[in-house]
């Protein structure tokens, strides 16, 4: 995926994601502006685009503790 930008994404997942399959998602890096995310077991499923500013938000949030699981 290069986002119309002519960069390619790079994907990571969370370290704490397991190896075996489990429910993960993929952020992306590398598109000015915006976090793409994806499903990490199907890397040509279709990627949902987040503003960089509010996905900072939203990790700060559940590094914080505020959300319940």
């Amino acid at each position: 995926m290069s986002g119309g930008t002519g960069r390619a994404v790079q994907w990571h997942k969370s370290t704490y994601s397991s190896t075996n399959g489990g429910n993960c998602l993929e952020a992306g890096r590398g598109l000015p502006g915006a976090v793409p995310v994806r499903d990490s077991k199907l890397s040509d499923s279709p990627v949902l685009s987040f503003p960089s500013a509010g996905w900072g938000k939203f990790l700060a949030t559940v590094k914080d503790g505020r959300f319940s699981a």
